[in-house]
């Protein structure tokens, strides 16, 4: 059971012991005083979310394409996009294709398409300091090519095999661009099955190269690596990139030139394109056996941002697919190094460490928390770990005791947006990553960040912002009585009321007024009714009692 059927289970008890109903998607629980303070970003469907911790949208962007699948917010306050195009050549889960910038009313000013015959941009993206885009794509060896570079026939059984491939791209105009720096993996493979192809040698004298015939647990597949993630490091100029179905990551030198980065020489660190750095399945390189493996099927390392807590070191979300009992995983860890981004390793041994610095997982049951697939994890200025069970859709904020401080889960499924009370369970809600905001960043210099309403439907009640958090929520001077009433209720403030409204026990609104300190609720049934007070971005609400 996840920890999304475990929320959606107590709301399920919670209802039926006569008890008010808690949310059953956006904000399930928040705890105002240990969340972090910021907005968080993520993609469902065509749409891409900006919200606030109440779950109410502050922002909101419209593409023509589904997700390709990775999005960021840009200083500037634009929005930068992966879109999925129509693709029949190469298919398989993560494929995009086109490139999109919006700025923050929601206007595209700039797009790239990256989808034909032989090549497709999936899963990632990266903006560069410098305005320059990472591009993560695909493109296609052919049979004859796959041979040539040492890959045993016997495991093309797709008959081609996708080499994978890192661009620089400079955008030009509205929907054009240049490649300025250029990565592959072909470029950096090893092989001991034929004397007689290319890339012969012995591989585990040579971690730092790719054994082109190590399945990782698949049988052949065209798609063998399925890179899914890429992320920049500017002070060391170095991109880390994640091999899902090898359990690896891999760090390479992004100061090379193009030339450079297909050979074994030249950049900062004088290896070319070659792994400078790699972790989580030692087998890859015969340094290691199944007991040895750390990744199984992970997503999203990325260096912890400076001025953050553990800056500078990775953090990944390990999903646990392919390993029984499944289960998921947050990692910290800091690769050996003898000099800022100079990796330390042994010959014939594995690549350390040996341990993580830091484990998440669930600590009440393990396997009660596990994505087979997409999913992240975000250190945040306060020290909280923000994480995304991707394939249900959950986010989840802990503090550094783990306890769960904020749980939100996506209302926008397959089906449509949900409204509050509906079980999202077995509904597609599917989020790629998610990640949150200080109000600090440079992007909302100057923006109106009034929020708007919740995403789900019929939101009525925002519960863990208004009826369980009401000492802590906003203004604590309101008093409203009678309680219990029979014909009129009045607030009392020294705040000037800009609205009242009266929700029934399900949530439903079921009257309001505006600019009054008072409202009449004569001809209502007796029983208990929630009333929400409006003053300027604030709100609180009250539970009263009709006689």
């Amino acid at each position: 059971m996840t920890l999304k059927k475990i929320a959606t289970l107590l709301v399920f008890i919670a209802f039926s012991s006569g008890l008010v109903s808690q949310n059953t998607v956006g904000v399930i629980s928040y705890n105002q005083n240990d969340t972090y303070n910021g907005l968080t970003l993520f993609t469902s469907l065509t749409e891409t979310y900006l919200i606030n911790s109440c779950g109410e949208v502050v922002n909101q962007w419209t593409s023509a394409f589904p997700p390709g699948n990775a999005v960021y917010l840009l200083e500037d306050g634009s929005l930068l996009r992966a879109g999925k195009v129509t693709n029949t050549t190469i298919m398989f889960g993560g494929t995009g294709g086109i490139v999109e910038k919006f700025d923050w009313e929601g206007n595209l000013t700039w797009s790239f398409t990256m989808s034909d015959d032989t090549t497709i941009q999936h899963h990632d993206i990266f903006p560069m300091p410098n305005g320059n885009i990472l591009i993560l794509a695909v493109t296609i060896m052919s049979n004859a090519e796959a041979i040539q570079a040492g890959r045993d026939p016997n495991l093309l059984t797709d008959g081609v095999l996708f080499n994978e491939q890192i661009l620089e791209i400079e955008p030009l105009g509205i929907n054009q661009a240049n490649v300025v720096w250029e990565w592959n993996i072909k470029d950096h493979l090893i092989q001991d099955f034929d004397v007689t192809k290319d890339n012969f040698g012995v591989v585990e004298n040579n971690p730092q190269l790719l054994d082109i015939n190590f399945l990782g647990g698949l049988s052949g597949s065209e798609n063998w690596l399925h890179m899914n993630s890429i992320q920049y490091n500017n002070n060391l100029d170095q991109i880390v990139m994640s091999a899902r179905h090898m359990s690896e990551i891999y760090i390479i030198d992004h100061s090379t030139s193009t030339a450079e980065a297909s050979g074994d020489t030249g950049g900062i660190y004088n290896k070319g394109g070659d792994f400078l750095y790699r972790w989580g399945n030692p087998q890859s390189y015969r340094q290691g056996t199944q007991n040895d493996q750390k990744l199984f099927g992970q997503h999203y390392p990325h260096w912890i941002p400076d001025g953050l807590p553990n800056a500078g070191q990775l953090i990944l979300y390990n999903n646990g697919f392919s390993r029984t009992p499944s289960f998921s995983e947050v990692f910290i860890l800091t690769p050996p190094t003898t000099a800022p981004g100079v990796y330390d390793y042994t010959s014939n041994t594995a690549y350390g460490p040996t341990a993580t610095d830091y484990t998440y997982t669930n600590p009440v049951d393990p396997i009660n928390f596990f994505s087979r697939i997409l999913s992240g994890a975000q250190v945040l200025p306060n020290g909280n770990i923000l994480i995304c069970d991707g394939d249900s859709g959950y986010f989840f904020e802990i503090d550094s005791n783990e306890n769960i401080v904020w749980e939100y889960i996506n209302p926008s499924g397959a089906t449509g947006i949900l409204s509050q009370g509906d079980d999202p369970e077995g509904i597609p809600n599917l989020v790629f990553r998610a990640h949150k905001y200080g109000y600090d960043n440079p992007a909302f210099t100057g923006r109106d960040l009034t929020p708007g309403n919740p995403i789900e439907l019929n939101s009525g009640i925002n519960e863990p912002c208004d009826v369980l958090s009401t000492e802590e929520f906003a203004f604590e001077d309101v008093t409203v009585y009678p309680n219990p009433a029979t014909d009129v209720i009045k607030v009392n403030s020294t705040h000037q009321i800009n609205k009242i409204e009266i929700y029934n026990s399900l949530g439903a609104i079921i009257s309001q007024v505006s600019n009054s300190n008072e409202i009449n609720v004569s001809s209502y049934n007796s029983g208990i009714y929630f009333v929400r007070i409006s003053s300027d971005t604030r709100s609180i609400t009250k539970k009263i009692i009709k006689h």
